[in-house]
């Protein structure tokens, strides 16, 4: 499990500014839930002076996710948009006491959204669409811009950190060649030289090398995700709301919310929080997508 400060854990169980802020004149989207991660943030701004005057948000991610859109609302208002914008990553993790490396990407996303979300307000067009041919990481749709951007911004020298930064190279790792290559081509313009062998490859090695927890079977792993829910329920019980198994696919876990949970400002946290007890539990990554209910999981006796 990693290694939260107070702070980072005060802004996941109490969030300031969850929701979408009434009036709001500048949007930000960035992310998606199919990727694992999604913020909306929601800016009121006063039009003479360009001060933020409110600030919402709604994120579908993990516990860092919610914490680090949590800090950022709390950080820009009073703020005027110029000066919101000197606001950059590392600033989001110092205001939460730092975030654990693998984590850092979450607060590389409310800087993005925030950019995002001055631009909608001044009519400008913002897209971390990738250009044409420069798609580099498929599994998590990052681009080389980002890659490049984030590796300049934060000094990165290893895949590691990208992939901690960026979540670029996360998955199936066949795009690691390429993010070798764009640290190469950035660290070459400060006359500094990348080391395939060094840093960037070391963690991978260290990772495959250290032995690796018993894997749970397919019945034992749906019983797990259910105690986990049953755990989760009475909260959300409380509150008029339930949430229901419906399918698990590989990474994938289908939920379905019910009751007073259905179409809440709140349902993209609650099911952040779920996923990020889901990680905990189960000792691996898995994605927990909202899905109609079309079948129940048979549990089978």
């Amino acid at each position: 499990m990693w290694d939260y400060s107070e702070k980072v854990k005060e802004h996941f169980y109490n969030p300031k500014n969850a929701g979408a802020v009434e009036g709001a004149n500048g949007v930000g989207d960035v992310g998606s839930i199919s990727c694992g991660d999604a913020l909306r943030l929601t800016l009121k701004v006063e039009p003479e002076t360009e001060v933020i005057l409110d600030a919402g948000f709604q994120t579908f991610g993990c516990g860092s996710a919610i914490a680090s859109s949590s800090a950022l609302t709390e950080m820009v208002k009073g703020l005027t948009l110029d000066e919101a914008l000197k606001i950059s990553n590392q600033d989001i993790a110092d205001f939460l006491d730092g975030l654990p490396p693998e984590k850092m990407h979450c607060s590389v996303m409310g800087r993005e959204a925030l950019q995002a979300a001055v631009a909608n307000y001044r009519g400008e067009e913002w897209s971390d669409d990738h250009e044409e041919g420069a798609l580099v990481c498929k599994c998590f749709a990052i681009d080389a811009v980002m890659i490049e951007d984030t590796i300049r911004a934060n000094n990165l020298h290893s895949v590691e950190e990208v992939t901690n930064y960026t979540k670029a190279g996360g998955g199936c790792a066949s795009c690691h060649e390429g993010i070798e290559n764009i640290l190469s081509k950035v660290l070459a313009e400060k006359g500094e030289s990348f080391n395939a062998g060094g840093a960037a490859v070391a963690a991978p090695v260290a990772a495959s090398a250290a032995p690796e927890a018993p894997k749970l079977g397919t019945l034992a792993r749906i019983r797990k995700i259910e105690a986990v829910l049953d755990a989760i329920r009475p909260a959300l019980q409380a509150d008029n709301g339930d949430v229901e198994l419906v399918d698990v696919d590989g990474k994938n876990i289908y939920v379905h919310l019910t009751g007073a949970c259905t179409g809440c400002q709140m349902a993209a946290m609650t099911l952040g929080g779920i996923q990020q007890r889901l990680i905990e539990e189960l000792g691996e990554f898995v994605k927990v997508i909202p899905a109609a209910k079309e079948s129940l999981v048979s549990m089978g006796a």
